[in-house]
C-alpha cells in the first residue's frame, strides 16, 4: 500500500479553497470578477512566498516584493516585442531593445534573476535577527524602488512600460497558486522547514543542538524570493504593463495583512488570510463608491480600503497575534480535534 506524505494531504486540504472559489467564479462571475479573481490567486502566491522565509523563520520581512518587481520588470524588458522597445526604452544598456524573448523563456529567466539578487544580499540580511533584519529588508525595497523608479534608459522612470504580451488565463495562474502551495506546504514539514520554525522559537537552542541557521535562512530567503518573483512575473503578463507604484508600500503592507490576518505560521493561514483580505477589499470598495442601499444612496467613504487594512492590522496583532488559524495547518487542526 502506497503510503501518501502528509504534507501532500495537508496541503491538497488548502488548496481545495480557492480551486472552489475559482471554480464559481469562472461560473458564475463576470469577466471583472474573473479579473479579481486573477489578482487574489497572484497574492496568494506573493503571501505563500512571504510565509517560506517570514512564518518560518520568524523574522518580519518589509522587502520581498521588491523581488516581484525585479522579476516582474525583467520580464516586462524580456518579452515587448523590439519594436515597441524601440519606441519606449530605444536606450536601453546591453542591447535589451534589439531582441525579443517568449513568455516562458522570459519568465525562467526573470525568476533566476530575482533569486540571484536575493542570493548576494542574503548573506548580509541572514546575519541579523529581529528589527535589525527587518530594517534591512525595508531598505532594500527601497533601494529597489528608487532604482526601478530613476533607471529611465531601462525602466522609463515613473512612466509605465507597456506592450507586454498578455499570454495568461485562470487555469494557468490557479495551477501556478496550487503548485505554490504545495510547494510552501513540503518546505514547511521538510528537515530544513522545521529546523529553522525551531530556530524561530529559539535561536540560542536551535545553534546549540547544531543548526546552521544562517544557511537555512538563506535557503528560506531565496526560495521565498522566487515563489514571489513568479507572483511578478505572473502580474505583469496578466496585466501587460508595468510601473514601479506596484512595488512599493502599498502591496507590502498588503501582502503582510493578508499573512498576519491568516496567521505567518502556516500556508492554510496564508490562504485564508487572502480570502478574507480581498473579499473585505471588495466590500470596502463597494461602499467607497457611494452605492445606494434600500432606496438610501449614501456618502462616499474615500480611503476606505486603506482605513480597513490599517484595521486589519491592529486587530490582528491586538486579538489574535499568531492569525486566524494560528499555528496549525487546517489538517493539523482537524486532526487534533477528531484525535
Amino acid at each position: 500500500m502506497i503510503r501518501i506524505p502528509g504534507f501532500i494531504k495537508g496541503a491538497a486540504l488548502t488548496a481545495l479553497l480557492p480551486i472552489i472559489i475559482a471554480i464559481l467564479v469562472v461560473t458564475f462571475g463576470s469577466g471583472a470578477q474573473e479579473r479579481i479573481l486573477n489578482l487574489f490567486l497572484i497574492n496568494l502566491i506573493l503571501v505563500v512566498g512571504l510565509q517560506i522565509f517570514m512564518g518560518n523563520s520568524n523574522i518580519v520581512n518589509l522587502g520581498h516584493i521588491s523581488f516581484m518587481g525585479i522579476a516582474g520588470y525583467a520580464a516586462a524588458i524580456l518579452t515587448i516585442p523590439v519594436a515597441i522597445k524601440k519606441t519606449i526604452i530605444p536606450n536601453a544598456p546591453f542591447g535589451l531593445a534589439t531582441f525579443q524573448l517568449g513568455p516562458v523563456e522570459g519568465a525562467i529567466l526573470a525568476i533566476l534573476l530575482a533569486m540571484l539578487v536575493a542570493l548576494i544580499v542574503g548573506f548580509v540580511i541572514v546575519r541579523e535577527s529581529g528589527i535589525s533584519a527587518t530594517i534591512l529588508t525595508l531598505a532594500l525595497l527601497v533601494i529597489v524602488h528608487t532604482i526601478l523608479a530613476n533607471w529611465v534608459e531601462l525602466t522609463r522612470g515613473m512612466r509605465a512600460l507597456y506592450g507586454v504580451p498578455m499570454t495568461l488565463n485562470t487555469w494557468l495562474v490557479l495551477i501556478v497558486a496550487i503548485a505554490v502551495i504545495f510547494f510552501g506546504r513540503w518546505f514547511r514539514d521538510s528537515p530544513p522547514g522545521l529546523q529553522l520554525r525551531a530556530s524561530g522559537e529559539s535561536l540560542v537552542a536551535a545553534e546549540s543542538m547544531g543548526v546552521n541557521v544562517r544557511l537555512l535562512r538563506l535557503v528560506a530567503w531565496v526560495l521565498s524570493a522566487g515563489v514571489v518573483a513568479a507572483g511578478g512575473v505572473l502580474y505583469v503578463y496578466l496585466i501587460g504593463s508595468i510601473s514601479p507604484k506596484s512595488f512599493y508600500f502599498d502591496t507590502t503592507l498588503l501582502t503582510l495583512a493578508m499573512l498576519i490576518l491568516g496567521g505567518m505560521n502556516s500556508i492554510s493561514g496564508a490562504v485564508i488570510g487572502v480570502i478574507i483580505v480581498t473579499a473585505g477589499f471588495e466590500i470596502m470598495r463597494y461602499f467607497e463608491s457611494s452605492p445606494v442601499i434600500f432606496g438610501v444612496k449614501l456618502p462616499e467613504f474615500l480611503g476606505l480600503t486603506g482605513f480597513f487594512l490599517g484595521l486589519i492590522i491592529v486587530l490582528s496583532m491586538a486579538l489574535r497575534p499568531k492569525g486566524m488559524v494560528g499555528s496549525d495547518e487546517i489538517d493539523e487542526t482537524l486532526q487534533r480535534k477528531s484525535g
